[in-house]
């Protein structure tokens, strides 16, 4: 029988979908979360501590009262643009607080430490395809502050007997199948949310950063993974660990691209109705294609997509917008 899990950031997007399913299955969960963007009505009757995980004595005190000996880690600012205005705000929040997280779980003897990284650590790959072994070089703040975490836990778990699994996530999109949470992000910047708030009427247009990248239709090409799908690895991970499981960073993504026009297309035909779309020009640092190889995760954790189709992607993602418009958050 595992003891209990500390979701960290358990009250936003990935975080309280991967709670809800550890709970779903039976796991005894504890989340941490100060609701700097957070949602309280994500948690439900999930056991809450509000705090900051660079809490020391806040952590040290949640581990023992709960015996926890696992912890999944998400709690960050993910903006890529804020990072680059506000670096030290990254650095400050990313970086040094899961420095004193991670001091937290030594001293508390934590053994299973699953990590929320990005395919940001890698910039921009030649091939467009990323690969675990691939260059790291990310080109905003963002990414930098979840390298140096990946290289802290490298090191903390080369000293100590904790284990991890850092997981670098390509697009995440879509919501919670049957409709509980969702995406709930103010000002969010992902593309799928962007066009469904879009096609709702929260916004009054949608915008194309970029139409002319060497790419089949000249818009930027990605690899989009359902949150359900995402938030599942986690799940997977713990158990890897839990069974053993040397520590592992792995690719989270499906292996293939959509186009941005590709995605708007899809909630128009989701929706039935058009978008109003304007075309910019390109943002600096954005990739012309970023796909995951994600044949390593399949092969060490044994994940296998459930729902890798952009129409159910885009399906979910619109529900939640529709539900949000008539009961806000």
């Amino acid at each position: 029988m595992s003891k209990t899990i500390l979701v960290t950031g358990g009250a936003g997007y990935i975080g309280s979908h991967t709670a809800l399913q550890l709970r779903s299955r039976g796991d005894k969960v504890v989340i941490l979360d100060n609701l700097y963007t957070g949602f309280r009505q994500a948690i439900g009757d999930a056991t809450f501590i509000e705090g900051n995980v660079g809490d020391g004595p806040l952590v040290e005190r949640i581990l023992v009262e709960h015996g926890i000996d696992t912890v999944v880690h998400f709690a960050a600012h993910t903006i890529v643009p804020e990072s680059v205005s506000d670096p030290l705000k990254y650095y400050g929040n990313n970086t040094c607080q899961t420095r004193n997280l991670l001091e937290s779980c030594v001293r508390g003897g934590v053994k299973h430490f699953v990590f929320s990284s990005t395919a940001a650590v890698y910039g921009m790959p030649e091939s467009g395809i990323a690969a675990e072994d691939s260059r790291l070089a990310p080109i905003n703040p963002y990414g930098t502050s979840k390298l140096m975490s990946e290289w802290m836990l490298r090191d903390v778990a080369a000293a100590t007997s904790l284990r991890y699994v850092a997981l670098r996530y390509f697009n995440v999109a879509g919501s919670d199948p049957q409709g509980r949470i969702g995406q709930s992000t103010r000002k969010a910047t992902l593309l799928t949310k962007v066009a469904c708030e879009a096609s709702i009427g929260k916004r009054p247009h949608v915008s194309i950063y970029g139409t002319d990248y060497d790419t089949p239709d000249g818009t930027g090409l990605r690899d989009y993974i359902h949150v359900d799908d995402l938030a599942r690895a986690h799940l997977d991970a713990v158990d890897y660990l839990q069974a053993g499981g040397a520590s592992e960073v792995m690719n989270c993504g499906y292996g293939h691209g959509f186009s941005v026009r590709d995605v708007l297309r899809a909630v128009e035909r989701v929706s039935g109705r058009p978008l109003v779309i304007r075309e910019e020009p390109r943002r600096a640092g954005d990739p012309p294609q970023l796909i995951a190889d994600a044949s390593k995760i399949r092969r060490v954790l044994g994940w296998t997509p459930r729902l890798d189709d952009l129409d159910q992607i885009v399906t979910h993602a619109l529900r939640w917008e529709e539900k949000l418009a008539r009961d806000p958050w």
